[in-house]
This record gives C-alpha cells, sequence and structure tokens, in this order.
C-alpha cells in the first residue's frame, strides 16, 4: 500500500510539473506572437483614481504588459495571461501626457529596473506608463506623428 501512495505522489508532481511547462511554454509563445509583428514594447501600466473620486480611492497596482502600437491606438496586454484581446486600449486622439517622474521608492520593486512614469489622460480615463528609455521616447514620437488635426498633449516637467 505504501509503494502505491509513492508513484501516486510522483505522478501528481509529475503532472504539476508538465502543467507549469506547459503554462510557461503558451505564455512564451503569446509574448513571441505579440513582438514579432514590431511595434511592441514592455511597459507596466497602473489607473488612477479619476479627479474628484475621494481619498479612500487608491491607485491601482501596477501591472506588467506588453504595449502594442496600432494605427492610433496603443493596446496594453497583460504579460501574464492569456487573453488575445487588450486589457486596455489608449487612443492617440485627445491622449494628454501630464506628468513624468521616476518611481518612488515603494514603486520600484514592482516595476521594471530604470523606467520613468508618465501620466497620460486618455478621456476620463486616468493612468500611469511605466517605460524603459527607449520605449518612452517611441511613444512620444509616436504621439508627435500623429495626424494634423489629432489634439495631443504633452506636458513636459518642469
Amino acid at each position: 500500500m505504501g509503494g502505491h501512495l509513492a508513484v501516486d505522489a510522483g505522478g501528481v508532481l509529475a503532472g504539476l510539473v508538465l502543467v507549469a511547462a506547459l503554462v510557461f511554454v503558451v505564455m512564451a509563445v503569446r509574448r513571441w506572437l505579440f513582438v514579432r509583428g514590431g511595434g511592441a514594447v514592455e511597459c507596466s501600466l497602473r489607473t488612477l483614481p479619476a479627479e474628484g473620486a475621494g481619498p479612500e480611492s487608491a491607485p491601482g497596482v501596477w501591472r506588467l504588459g506588453i504595449g502594442r502600437y496600432r494605427g492610433d491606438e496603443l493596446h496594453w496586454h497583460r504579460v501574464f495571461g492569456f487573453r488575445r484581446r487588450p486589457r486596455q486600449v489608449i487612443h492617440r486622439r485627445g491622449l494628454v501626457v501630464s506628468n513624468r517622474r521616476t518611481p518612488g521608492p515603494d514603486e520600484a520593486d514592482g516595476l521594471l529596473p530604470d523606467v520613468s512614469v508618465i501620466e497620460v489622460r486618455d478621456g476620463t480615463r486616468v493612468m500611469e506608463l511605466a517605460m524603459g528609455a527607449a520605449a518612452l521616447t517611441g511613444f512620444l514620437a509616436w504621439l508627435e506623428a500623429a495626424p494634423p488635426g489629432f489634439p495631443v498633449e504633452v506636458h513636459p516637467p518642469e
């Protein structure tokens, strides 16, 4: 009886390792599919409470993701997820970049190293994006490359 229990536990452990490896492979392939088409950058995102929200409204948590430029939209996908559709879509038309800062000490552990944080407003939504220098330069170039008549505001830090 003891021998069967050891075999069963070993089989369960092997099954768990196989499932974990399969999940890792699926996420790696998903990431590769996002990045291979070009126009993709690593960026973390968190939502902020709307203006006028009470003091009990706290900023959301940072989520690691991949931003992918699609014409006049930035599609943001979580790195650790299975959805093909983006979690957030940021529209270039009417986008306002209102602040740029370095992450605070309490935020740095949840972000990639050497990132800058920018606050963006897309209509009524307010969110922060954390990007490395190259990704931030690309994001700002994408904003500035908007067709004539697109109201895009970038307020540089003072």
